[in-house]
Order: C-alpha cells, then sequence, then structure tokens
C-alpha cells in the first residue's frame, strides 16, 4: 500500500470518528507567538511539548535551519501575516543543535541536483538570472549563528514594528532542552537606551 493510500485510509478513520474534535481552535494564536523553527523531524512534536505548546497557541513557520535566507521571502513574509493579522506579539527562533545545515556544502548539494536529473544548463540558468546557489543554499557552522542571523533579518526589517521582542533559542533534538541564545526583551531595552543617551 503507498503511502498515499495509508494517509487517506487514516484520515477517512480520523473524520469518521470524530478524533478532530480535541484539536479545535481558531486561526489567531492564543498565545500571541510566532515561531521560526526547523523542518527536523525530531522536533515535529517535540516542540511543542517542550515548549508547552497546545494546538491552537501560536504559529510555527518551518523551514531548513529556521534560516531567512531573504527579507522578502515566504517564511518572512509568514511572519508578517502573523504579527499584522494574527495578533503575534513575540517571535521565537529556535534552531537546534545536530541541524543538517550545519556546514552545508552547497556544491555538493549542486551535485546532488545534476544526479537527481537537473541539468547543468537549469542551474546555469538559474546563477545567470541572480540565484547564487551558495547564497540561497547557505548553511552555519553552529546553530547559534544561523539562529542569530535569522533575529537579525527580522529585527532590522523595515516592515516589523519595533515593539515585537525577536527571542532566540537552540534546542536540544533529543531532550527538548532550551538555551536562550537572544533575549528580545533585553535587546529591546538596549535599544531603548541607546537611543535615550
Amino acid at each position: 500500500m503507498s503511502i498515499v493510500s495509508n494517509i487517506m485510509e487514516h484520515n477517512q478513520q480520523f473524520v469518521e470518528q470524530k478524533k478532530y474534535e480535541k484539536y479545535l481552535t481558531d486561526k489567531f494564536p492564543e498565545k500571541k507567538v510566532a515561531i521560526l523553527t526547523c523542518m527536523d523531524t525530531r522536533l515535529v512534536e517535540l516542540l511543542p511539548k517542550a515548549l508547552n505548546l497546545r494546538n491552537g497557541d501560536a504559529k510555527i513557520i518551518k523551514n531548513a535551519g529556521a534560516i531567512l535566507t531573504q527579507p522578502f521571502g515566504s517564511a518572512m513574509r509568514s511572519i508578517l501575516i502573523a504579527i499584522h493579522e494574527m495578533g503575534v506579539k513575540e517571535v521565537l527562533v529556535i534552531g537546534h543543535h545536530g541541524c543538517g545545515m550545519t556546514q552545508l556544502d552547497s556544491a555538493s548539494l549542486v551535485e546532488k541536483f545534476k544526479a537527481n536529473g537537473i541539468s547543468e544548463t537549469v542551474i546555469e540558468t538559474l546563477e545567470n538570472s541572480g540565484i547564487r546557489m551558495d547564497r540561497f543554499l547557505r548553511g552555519f557552522d553552529r546553530p547559534e549563528e544561523g539562529v542569530k542571523h535569522s533575529i537579525d533579518m527580522i529585527r532590522r526589517h523595515p516592515l516589523v514594528p519595533s515593539f515585537i521582542p525577536v527571542h532566540g533559542f537552540v534546542m536540544d533534538p533529543t531532550t527538548g532542552k532550551l538555551e536562550l541564545i537572544c533575549d528580545g526583551y533585553a535587546a529591546m531595552e538596549a535599544k531603548k537606551a541607546g537611543a535615550t543617551e
């Protein structure tokens, strides 16, 4: 049986047995928080449990490495919509140890594209159109570095209000233990103090 057949069979039973009822909520995050985190499979259930989040508590935006690669990409758009349309008052960036984006080799990944049938012409066309693979596929040396990069992009974004604190964490993907990397409240206070001096 294929994965799609398994999913459809399970889904039919899920709906018929009304198992969805315990997840009912609305689209506005109860805790008024948006979380940018990694798509790593280890975090699917671990992250919400480790943060005491239930369905409906937060907007969770996932991508590879919790990295914002461009200020006007889809992940940043999701953060902006969460703030301006969904009532989000704080943003958390959560990376994790053992991330696949750590020391990602963009040249090696391009070779895998080719091995999977993507032609050299397509890659050259993209590069000639301004899509630099080394930037598009950028990883980081340490997860803290990736978290700080994304925090900086969010804080500096011209469409993010100055009153939104942006916090950064690195999570242990085995235990769920969080390490605070950047305290958004402290950063806002420091910015205020610098502005008043």
